[in-house]
């Protein structure tokens, strides 16, 4: 009950190569998923550009 036995370490390894494996589906969703992520952030950030364009132009952005 100690230590960790030879199968412990073995299903520790299983695990982490199938998160952060090569080319498992695992890593594919985590990169599509930060993909996503970006593409958000990307769309906030021009959301404010036109805000701030609208602004500049003396047109009261509409809510």
């Amino acid at each position: 009950m100690g230590g960790l036995s030879i199968w412990h370490w073995l299903l520790v390894a299983a695990v982490a190569l199938l998160l952060f494996g090569g080319r498992g589906q695992i890593s594919n969703l985590m990169g599509d998923a930060a993909k996503g992520i970006k593409a958000f952030k990307d769309g906030l950030k021009d959301g404010d550009e036109d805000d701030k364009k609208k602004k500049t132009d003396g047109e009261e952005p509409k809510a």
